[in-house]
């Protein structure tokens, strides 16, 4: 575990160089882009972008987990098999895939406010359309395989361009707060919308659902548009991705040296290993529950462990934010915040492995949870912090390999307990994954900026 350090951040020589001539050289007009591209909100800016993404983050889970919770009902009225069933809901995840790194692409190019703003306009109206492409469509099975399937497309440009937005716009010592605060979002909205969704289902049927995340979701939209863009834009042009800000040009060789430095392979590691725990645990859980506690109450180990998750969350993004503004080493920060989230919530899985009662397996699963939120304020920021001029293109990279891993480890895991019918198998091999992450993460990991190069950023020529 690395010593936290007290004033010792890690400004290598590179960044050193790029800060010094940044404002100084370049073709005229290019100072007041460059300016531009890299103007930092003021906190109380700051403060209300981060309460707009983490309602926008709520109401993204809301759209995403409105057709799980009106799977049943609407298997019953379309007459669907499991098979069918399972066929729509996952089709969501093939989508989600497939742009994250393009997502962050164009972020990283003309901003993640735009890409946000355009993708939250775009999944609110296929959530609303949902119901009528079901009732009016010939194969409402086909449909709404191909509805999914969409919104997994446009929701997967979400966390790149918030990752975009992040380094672009958020100093250094505040950047562990707004994401972790803006992530504890996912948890609320799973939250709310199984709630109120389940009642919205109980006394105006599954399409009031869809109905209701849906318009919420275009009127935060809208809000963004009108009083925090000012009503400007959102306008993505092809000669605006050919030619985005300084801070977005970087070539093939580039990407070639940026993907080859051992701190950059070591955020995409630790980032996979954490999404497939995470992906297991939240696939598997309320299995565990079902068979290990057969007469206890569903609600109880649904809601408790994610009651626990926002909170932490938020303190996470807090205590980070304090130790690097008080002058400690950002990168033993940022490994400090992964050894909560691997490292010791490691622990209360493997606890979960002996016979426990209810009362403490609901205890430990919280624990779990509440401790693996510590990532937003671990690997999930250190990615701004090495390369904050395509943060969102390398997000999006490991959010992919943590996606597919994650859906790799949990169909392993069914395996598992098919094949041992222990559910001590199953976390054991969630700790052993973890601490791989974490070992990787805590040899390698750094804040040193890699993603440019010194006597390039002399003559200001970072080429795409």
């Amino acid at each position: 575990m690395a010593v936290i350090q007290k004033y010792g951040k890690n400004f290598g020589p590179d960044l050193v160089s790029h800060k010094e001539n940044q404002d100084k050289i370049g073709a005229p007009g290019s100072n007041k882009k460059w300016s531009e591209h890299n103007t930092n909100w003021s906190r109380p800016v700051a403060r209300v972008w981060t309460a707009v993404l983490l309602l926008g983050t709520c109401l993204l889970y809301c759209a995403r987990v409105a057709m799980p919770i009106c799977a049943v009902s609407m298997a019953e009225k379309f007459h669907w098999s499991k098979r069918e069933s399972g066929m729509v809901l996952g089709s969501f995840f093939w989508g989600y895939c497939f742009t994250q790194v393009f997502g962050g692409y164009v972020s990283d190019r003309v901003g993640g406010e735009k890409v946000l703003l355009l993708s939250a306009a775009a999944w609110g109206s296929m959530t609303a359309f949902t119901p009528i492409l079901a009732h009016f469509c010939s194969q409402p099975i086909l449909s709404m395989t191909v509805a999914r399937f969409l919104m997994g497309l446009l929701q997967g440009v979400h966390y790149p361009s918030l990752a975009s937005l992040c380094s672009q716009k958020v100093v250094e010592s505040e950047r562990g707060f707004l994401m972790s605060t803006v992530g504890s979002g996912s948890y609320l909205g799973t939250l709310i919308i199984g709630g109120a969704g389940s009642l919205m289902l109980d006394l105006y049927g599954w399409e009031s659902v869809f109905y209701v995340s849906g318009l919420l979701s275009l009127l935060w939209a809208y809000c963004m548009w009108k009083y925090l863009l000012k009503g400007e834009g959102p306008i993505i042009t092809l000669e605006s991705l050919g030619s985005g800000g300084p801070q977005s040009k970087l070539s093939k060789r580039h990407w070639l040296r940026l993907l080859k430095q051992p701190s950059v392979c070591a955020v995409i590691v630790t980032h996979l290993c954490t999404a497939s725990t995470f992906f297991t645990l939240l696939s598997w859980l309320p299995t565990f529950f079902r068979d290990t506690f057969p007469d206890a109450k569903g609600w109880v180990f649904n809601v408790i462990p994610w009651l626990v998750a926002i909170p932490s969350s938020l303190f996470s993004g807090c205590l980070s934010d304090h130790l690097i503004s008080q002058g400690f080493d950002t990168a033993s920060v940022r490994k400090l915040m992964q050894f909560f989230s691997m490292g010791v919530s490691g622990v209360f899985t493997l606890l979960l492995c002996g016979n426990t009662t209810f009362p403490w397996a609901v205890a430990f699963v919280s624990a779990t949870m509440g401790l693996t939120t510590f990532s937003h304020s671990g690997v999930s920021v250190n990615v701004q912090d090495l390369a904050p001029s395509c943060a969102g293109a390398l997000f999006g990279v490991m959010n992919t390999c943590g996606a597919f891993s994650g859906v790799l480890m949990v169909y392993f895991s069914g395996y598992l307990i098919e094949a041992t019918g222990s559910w001590a198998t199953v976390f054991a091999l969630i700790t052993t994954v973890n601490l791989l992450g974490l070992c990787t993460f805590l040899a390698f990991a750094e804040a040193r900026r890699v993603d440019i190069d010194s006597c390039k950023v002399r003559h200001h020529n970072i080429h795409i």
